[in-house]
């Protein structure tokens, strides 16, 4: 298993804290550090089966200033958040083929 996760954010604490309540092995991706490629959103977003703006943090300065109100495709979505980490909805857990945007945490039940 793998969790996208930022320490600075509650939503994501509180994923990683569930996660690690059900005992199981998982590697945590700290993805704002290390950054995303857009073949590996591809595939987050692929497993999670949804669309990529349902992944955006709409909340986000970001966002607002630079995206709020204008049209982009799937892809260039995907582009958008590769190049803007913070505005990736977080956590996201993956267990092999399946992943959930873990909000609430139980969501993560989902994939096992």
């Amino acid at each position: 298993m793998k969790i996208y996760h930022n320490s600075r954010c509650s939503k994501s604490r509180a994923g990683l804290a569930y996660l690690e309540s059900l005992n199981t092995d998982f590697e945590i991706i700290k993805y704002i550090d290390k950054g995303l490629t857009v073949d590996e959103l591809t595939l987050v977003v692929q497993k999670t089966g949804l669309i990529p703006f349902e992944l955006v943090r709409t909340q986000e300065k970001i966002y607002k200033k630079n995206y709020k109100g204008k049209k982009f495709s799937d892809t260039e979505w995907i582009v958008i958040l590769a190049e803007n980490p913070t505005l990736l909805q977080r956590p996201i857990v993956i267990n092999r083929d399946k992943a959930v945007l873990a909000q609430p945490p139980e969501e993560i039940n989902k994939i096992f």
